[in-house]
């Protein structure tokens, strides 16, 4: 887990968060554009699971693996139940839960990060 890996992510979970907020402000649904932006992030976070799980595997430094791991896990599943919970909702509070689940993937996405460096080798 390396903190261009992690910041990366938080990054770019800003801007479909940001695009999100600008429909939610006009009071429009969720775009197509969104559903691409948080697929691509969703397989980076999925690549992120996979990476950081062979670097627990591998690493002597003293990471709690449980919590590191079910935070992996849970910044994979926030994406898609944002995204329909964010179509269901016809509202502007659709794109709302979108704001809210993308500025969870970046907030979470920096915590995994806090998680690995506390173990240092």
């Amino acid at each position: 887990m390396t903190h261009e890996v992690a910041y990366t992510l938080a990054i770019a979970a800003l801007l479909p968060a940001a695009g999100a907020a600008w429909l939610a402000v006009r009071g429009h649904q969720v775009t197509d554009a969104l559903f691409y932006a948080v697929s691509v992030i969703e397989v980076a976070l999925l690549v992120q699971l996979v990476g950081g799980c062979i670097a627990l595997a591998r690493t002597d430094r003293d990471v709690d693996g449980v919590t590191f791991v079910s935070y992996l896990v849970t910044v994979v599943l926030v994406p898609p139940a944002a995204f329909l919970w964010g179509v269901a909702e016809k509202s502007r509070w659709g794109t709302g839960v979108l704001v809210v689940g993308m500025l969870t993937v970046s907030v979470l996405c920096v915590r995994i990060l806090d998680i690995w460096t506390s173990g240092h080798a």
